[in-house]
């Protein structure tokens, strides 16, 4: 629309000129302006106050909840000086072959406190197969008193051992260090005091001379007793995400001791920052050292579970003890059935957050009757229980070469009262 704008002369005369009306500044609705505030306002508080039911699902900072994560390039980090000295002599080990002695031996390597109770029962194991064994023992308390001729002259120096602190680890590696003397040990199995056989020695040499991994349990748990024990202090060589736990009973390989033995960088980030009390935590090296080293190193490596079975069906400290009275042939032939039907069933798995929730408990009625039938069929599957709030429960196949086996070659905690029914049972049985 146009307008005129008159103009007036000293003269007396008056011009009108046409005067184009400019249109209004283009200005963004109030709602746009208000909408953006909020977003941004909602995003630096999901930041900075992430909720606790939801820690590992915020903006930012989680996968799950961000896709688009996937998608970035990882931020790389200029490693230190000893990451890359450490990272050299690891890559030299792996990819360096071993030469295979021809009589090559597993390493029985015994971790106690004093006299080991079943001797006895590991001789008759042992009896028939020598030239393929050697035996260690590390007593960290008292000088053991040996009743089997299999076992005198095989103790190596000890030293003190203490429940949860960076002496179990080296104690481990003290065995390990004697054991690798040896060039015909090519497999290293630690062992406690309370350790049993459940197969015998052909099965279990086969078993472990048959595969080129180590079976070390390894595993997330972002609960009190997992992820919770992790301290900032190990950065930057250790991170958050790489922090694994599992169990200490180990069955490894030889390159993957010697590694154990090499390595000074992560193992001194372990006894310097995770011990009992550190930092408001109580994080226990012998559960955590050797899982996050190898998850970090080799993870493709190992078999993510240990091939001793141990029973944490109470819900203690220390797992569960098995007196003379409890030892049958049911428990020791089903022994990884049953550790599957004392879970409490499914429950656990199915704990998510979603206006689905009903319709997951519904199911999870259903699935609850079918697993008491299921899990008897689940002889070579392996299980993880996160220690948080959801008690999630992840069931895996134990797949030796591809093919699904028998998870366990050992178990405890058993007695020394339970000797005399055990020595009964595989005196009576070729195979357990």
């Amino acid at each position: 629309m146009k307008v005129t704008h008159a103009l007036h002369y000293g003269n007396g005369n008056t011009q009108y000129l046409p005067v184009s009306r400019g249109r209004p500044s283009a200005r963004p609705p109030r709602w746009i302006l208000i909408l953006v505030c909020l977003v941004c306002v909602s995003l630096i508080g999901a930041y900075v106050y992430p909720p606790r039911r939801y820690s590992a699902c915020y903006f930012f900072s989680s996968r799950v909840c961000s896709p688009i994560m996937d998608w970035l390039p990882p931020i790389a980090r200029e490693l230190t000086d000893d990451e890359i000295a450490s990272q050299v002599v690891i890559k030299e080990i792996l990819s360096t072959p071993l030469v295979q002695p021809k009589n090559p031996k597993i390493a029985f390597m015994f971790l106690t406190p004093g006299s080991l109770p079943f001797e006895k029962l590991w001789e008759i194991f042992f009896l028939g197969h020598e030239g393929k064994f050697s035996i260690y023992v590390h007593a960290s308390r008292e000088k053991p008193i040996h009743v089997s001729p299999l076992f005198i002259g095989r103790d190596i120096r000890s030293a003190k051992v203490v429940w949860g602190k960076i002496s179990m680890v080296e104690a481990e590696k003290r065995l390990l260090a004697n054991a690798l003397q040896d060039p015909g040990n090519q497999h290293f199995v630690l062992l406690s005091d309370s350790c049993i056989p459940l197969h015998k020695f052909n099965y279990v040499y086969d078993y472990l001379m048959g595969t080129n991994i180590s079976f070390i349990d390894s595993f997330w748990d972002p609960g009190a007793h997992g992820n919770a024990r992790y301290t900032e202090h190990m950065l930057p060589e250790i991170e958050e995400k790489d922090f694994r736990k599992g169990s200490q009973w180990f069955s490894m390989k030889r390159q993957h001791a010697l590694i154990v033995m090499a390595d000074n960088l992560y193992f001194t980030k372990f006894k310097l920052y995770c011990k009992p009390g550190f930092d408001g935590r109580n994080c226990y090296a012998d559960e955590h050292y050797l899982p996050t080293l190898f998850t970090m190193i080799d993870p493709t490596g190992i078999a993510n579970w240990s091939v001793t079975w141990v029973d944490w069906s109470e819900g203690k400290w220390h797992p569960k003890s098995y007196r003379a009275m409890d030892v049958k042939y049911e428990l020791l032939k089903n022994i990884t059935v049953t550790i599957l039907c004392s879970l409490g069933l499914l429950s656990p798995i199915c704990h998510m957050h979603s206006l689905l929730g009903y319709y997951i408990q519904s199911v999870v009625k259903i699935l609850n009757s079918l697993f008491l039938i299921l899990c008897l069929q689940s002889v070579g599957d392996n299980f993880h229980t996160t220690s948080d709030e959801k008690k999630v429960v992840t069931l895996t196949p134990c797949l030796w070469n591809g093919m699904r086996r028998p998870c366990y070659l050992f178990a405890r905690k058993f007695l020394p009262e339970a000797l005399d029914s055990l020595m009964q049972l595989f005196s009576n049985n070729t195979v357990i």
